[in-house]
């Protein structure tokens, strides 16, 4: 499935915040109701499905918070915003402690902390986000609540609906809702949580006894099916493009599993730690995983660096875990890994909204120390794998150490900040069908906006001229006002301002140990050519001996085989890192890493 529009000029940069409007009564009114909730089943786990209601004065939020358990038997979850019509929103750092429940939502900057009861039958806490805090109780719902025909439906259709398409070596997860409303009419929206797409409106939605149509016009896609006598199944075609497939919804208020075959399954042949270490300059204490050999030791050993966003240890996106299969693959070769929580992530401390690529590379600094303490760690040999992101940490270490045996690059920059986001966005644009005067556009207003953004640091007065911008450029067709503010935020961060304008040349050219740069063909957020290119020459003129740069044929930006190196594919990819490309990096370390 992919969009006719993209929404977001300024690439993955940037996210949506569905609450904002919502927050911004509430900031207003402050007025705090509190609902009983009424009794569900009990249960002695968090597994299930949870409703409960954000009110603010006149205006009231339902949401449903979604708890299942992931391969590795940890809880993840998402929550629907049911009034929006947005589902499938990701939770991060989903924790508990006891009777202590905490999770965030990064994708909205919001953060809720909440009370089980005793009998797991509610949870009474509080939903944070901006300056704002509000009382949200959750209740339990009866199992299969959500995926039963309403009390109140005027058709067998309505309900929670599950299905996945296979096609193109994708295999994309659907869920339907369907609903009518005041009028007796209709009513539907799709979400595509593998492609990180909820609320798609459907339209001429309809049942004529067991055939059920909808249409869903942003992706000119068209479905036709027939709704089997027990209602538990609408069996199907799915038309986009010109091109038919067969497409069953089941119904169920639960997601089709994910099938992620690469992620390790226990017990593992190498020993797992939980470990802390601490940068007390930022006065912060990181949290993450440390994987050691089986035998004596000591082992040469390698630290992950993960790419931007609120990564956790996993570098979790889009159900996949390539920092869980890395570390995993490299264990087994004899090399100890260590990967931990960004600062404010997960299990680590600090504040993440307030950090820069800097000062997460002091955090990695200390992961180095850290490591250097062990006695089962050859203190010598000792090398960094940087993501993304972490490929300009990396550099940013041994330009200033010499503890650092050598590092790789995984989809590292070359190129300066704006000028990967300027390629970045043309790259994914070009990929989504946009023609080049579109493209041309959509660049010029980038610049603009990155112009804006060095001299304007608040988030409103910026929001003001990103608007005034967009209606002089016609931009207000694919930036839409519920866009801007969060983009405006984003742009005003210390981590925008910081990465706007960093040159990754100087520290490449002082980097002298052993590099191995790898990036694939498809890759639309960091492209292959141009930032190999830069990084390769850096390395030249900085005079290092010992260096490979290498394109891999196939993959995309997180080393996964792809269509179209799309970022709208990462979920729907069963593979989450390319066994060619794991072979690569293990062999070029243990070569490097042999007596």
């Amino acid at each position: 499935m992919k969009p006719k529009a993209i929404c977001n000029c300024f690439a993955s940069t940037l996210a949506f915040l569905f609450l904002c409007s919502f927050f911004s009564a509430a900031a207003k009114t402050q007025t705090q109701a509190n609902r009983k909730p009424s009794p569900p089943q009990a249960s002695a786990t968090l597994e299930g499905n949870w409703a409960g209601s954000l009110q603010a004065g006149d205006a009231v939020l339902h949401l449903v918070l979604h708890v299942s358990k992931a391969e590795d038997g940890s809880l993840k979850a998402t929550v629907d915003s049911l009034d929006q019509g947005v589902y499938g929103i990701e939770v991060t750092a989903f924790s508990q402690d006891g009777s202590d429940l905490k999770f965030s939502v990064s994708s909205v900057g919001a953060l809720y902390e909440g009370k089980i009861s005793a009998d797991y039958s509610g949870i009474h806490g509080t939903w944070s986000q901006g300056n704002v805090g509000l009382p949200l109780s959750f209740r339990r719902q009866a199992p299969g609540a959500g995926a039963k025909k309403p009390g109140d439906a005027i058709a067998s259709s309505e309900g929670v609906w599950q299905a996945a398409l296979e096609a193109n070596g994708l295999r994309l997860r659907f869920r339907l809702h369907v609903t009518h409303d005041d009028q007796k009419q209709l009513l539907a929206a799709l979400d595509s949580p593998d492609m990180g797409i909820s609320g798609l409106p459907a339209v001429k939605v309809s049942q004529k006894l067991s055939v059920f149509h909808f249409e869903i016009p942003v992706v000119d896609g068209v479905y036709e099916g027939t709704i089997n006598p027990a209602k538990t199944a609408i069996t199907g075609t799915w038309t986009q493009g010109g091109i038919t497939r067969n497409l069953t919804f089941q119904r169920s208020d639960q997601l089709l599993e994910l099938i992620r075959p690469q992620n390790p399954k226990k017990p593992y042949p190498y020993r797992e730690e939980e470990v802390t270490f601490a940068n007390p300059k930022a006065q912060v204490s990181l949290a993450g995983t440390l994987t050691l050999p089986s035998g004596q030791g000591p082992f040469p050993a390698a630290i992950l660096i993960a790419g931007s966003g609120p990564q956790d240890r996993d570098e979790t996106v889009a159900g996949h875990h390539p920092f869980l299969v890395l570390a995993d693959h490299l264990t087994r070769k004899g090399i100890a890994v260590l990967r931990y929580d960004k600062r404010g992530i997960g299990k680590s401390t600090g504040e993440f909204d307030q950090a820069t690529t800097l000062d997460f590379a002091g955090d990695a600094a200390r992961a180095l120390a850290y490591l250097k303490s062990r006695k089962e760690i050859e203190a010598h040999n000792i090398g960094l794998i940087g993501h993304s992101e972490g490929g300009i940490i990396a550099p940013m270490l041994v330009s200033q150490s010499s503890d650092v045996a050598w590092v790789v690059l995984l989809a590292a920059p070359g190129l300066k900040g704006e000028d990967v986001m300027l390629l970045q966005s043309e790259s994914i644009l070009k990929a989504a069908g946009f023609d080049d005067d579109r493209i041309a556009k959509a660049r010029d207003f980038n610049q603009q906006s990155y112009a804006l953004a060095r001299k304007e640091r608040d988030p409103e007065a910026l929001e003001a001229k990103l608007t005034a911008l967009v209606d002089s450029t016609g931009m207000s067709t694919t930036l839409p006002p519920t866009v801007l503010k969060p983009q405006a935020q984003v742009m005003t961060s210390p981590w925008f301002r910081f990465f706007l304008d960093y040159d990754p040349i100087p520290a490449l050219k002082k980097t002298q140990c052993p590099v191995l740069a790898l990036n694939g063909d498809k890759d639309l957020q960091m492209a292959s050519k141009e930032n190999l290119g830069q990084i390769r020459k850096a390395l030249q003129e900085g005079g290092n001996k010992d260096f490979q740069t290498k394109e891999l044929p196939g993959l995309n930006h997180l080393f996964q085989h792809a269509p179209t190196g799309s970022p709208t594919e990462y979920g729907g990819i069963e593979e989450t890192f390319s066994p060619d490309a794991l072979t690569s990096i293990s062999d070029w370390i243990l070569k490097h890493t042999a007596p």
